[in-house]
């Protein structure tokens, strides 16, 4: 099962994190036809084939995600594009 596993820095206040959080969670969403929600400071979200979570840091993401074997041939794609959103929003 392929991995994907994103430090990303960010100097937001919680709050404003969280709702960049919230705002990269829905463009994902929308993309990959993810489900989301949060636990604490952790956005837990999944679709068939991938698992994953967002922990909200002071002062970094990060990103983990398991991926099921046939998305794991698009590792590369989708680890690319939550890097864009996160450069994005971040």
């Amino acid at each position: 099962m392929a991995g994907i596993d994103i430090q990303h820095p960010h100097s937001l206040p919680p709050e404003q994190a969280r709702s960049a959080v919230e705002s990269v969670a829905k463009t994902l969403a929308e993309r990959f036809d993810m489900q989301y929600g949060w636990s604490g400071d952790t956005l837990n979200f999944s679709r068939s084939g991938v698992d994953g979570a967002i922990d909200l840091l002071p002062g970094a993401l990060h990103v983990t995600a398991k991926l099921g074997f046939l998305l794991s041939a698009m590792k590369g794609p989708i680890e690319s594009e939550i890097r864009r959103v996160l450069a994005e929003k971040f």
